[in-house]
């Protein structure tokens, strides 16, 4: 059984010599997260409320044949994976990544942009079947598990998704852990919503001054939450120092928030990368008290503000940064 993200050994199983069958009835006293774990070799994932499950499965190689029915739960989250899978293989798709590989390589911007449109047009329209799909399903702890790990849907863009569905679980599940972890999970979303004030940050500079965010305020700042040892970051450091130079002068501001440990590794990347507006950090890596404030779990992570400080954009890069600043500043002009 899962508690938390620990797996707890809950009891072991005997097969039946005869046939290789087994049957196990399991008290629970609320539905949660539980795992078959073959001989070492094959782990079969459940979800067990209070519905009879028949498992099948070959047992003795890592991917072998596995089948679970009977939980509703576990028939959603592979009609999710399913929608997802499809899209992915569809003919459109495949001709779209066929496309934007043969423009990238002849360096063909306008047709660039314009399959990239296509393609989150047509993501769009995926994502779409799969929230009608959660909203056919009522409190589950299936759903729970599709939107939790972050790879279907799009937290940010998808927040009312996310905060509805937390609503549901809140009355129908109020005793359910896993419910109540993903309710508070969704709350400190909330915090960090579009159209909320982000929380202030104060931490020193490279001169072991503390300079806060809010001390920005009156610009469009974008909180860059990066680090000289992750590759993603430096690679989309040159975008955003070519927006600095070429916005700066209107009222773009950046404050980056590194998470290094080392200040030589801090100062060095900074130099290198020509990263040369407000730096603050406190050397603690993902110990750092503004990675706690705003829940950071990978970077690079990124936020656009308002001149109130207010969020209006979220991970934005390359095109996407680039597109946002420009609308900004033409109706700013």
């Amino acid at each position: 059984k899962f508690e938390g993200n620990q797996p707890v050994p809950l009891d072991t199983l005997v097969l039946n010599e005869e046939d290789y069958t087994f049957s196990k009835e399991v008290t629970i006293e609320t539905p949660g997260y539980y795992r078959l774990n073959f001989y070492n070799i094959q782990q079969v994932p459940l979800i067990l409320d209070d519905e009879d499950v028949q498992v099948n499965v070959d047992g003795n190689a890592r991917n072998g044949f596995s089948h679970v029915s009977g939980s509703e739960d576990h028939d959603f989250i592979m009609h999710a994976q399913q929608i997802m899978q499809e899209f992915q293989a569809s003919e459109k798709v495949q001709m779209i990544n066929q496309q934007f590989s043969q423009a990238s390589a002849t360096q063909n911007q306008q047709a660039i942009d314009s399959l990239r449109k296509a393609y989150m047009e047509l993501d769009a329209a995926m994502k779409q079947d799969l929230i009608n799909a959660i909203d056919t399903m009522g409190a589950s702890l299936g759903v729970v598990e599709i939107l939790r790990n972050g790879r279907m849907l799009d937290k940010d863009k998808h927040y009312e998704v996310y905060k509805d569905y937390a609503a549901l679980l809140k009355e129908e599940m109020p005793n359910v852990p896993l419910a109540i972890d993903f309710v508070k999970e969704v709350e400190q979303m909330g915090k960090l919503a579009v159209g909320q004030v982000a929380p202030d940050i104060a931490l020193p500079n490279p001169d072991g001054e503390i300079v806060s965010l809010s001390s920005l305020r009156g610009n469009y700042v974008l909180v860059d939450f990066w680090a000289k040892w992750c590759k993603p970051c430096r690679m989309e450091n040159p975008n955003v120092v070519r927006m600095y130079n070429k916005y700066n002068d209107q009222g773009f501001e950046v404050f980056g928030v590194s998470l290094d440990r080392k200040r030589e590794d801090w100062l060095q990347a900074i130099e290198e990368d020509g990263l040369h507006w407000t730096q603050v950090s406190d050397l603690k890596y993902w110990n750092s008290k503004a990675a706690e404030i705003y829940n950071i779990k990978a970077i690079p992570f990124a936020l656009l503000l308002d001149p109130e400080g207010v969020i209006i954009a979220k991970n934005l890069r390359g095109p996407a940064l680039e597109d946002k600043l420009a609308e900004i500043f033409s109706k700013e002009n």
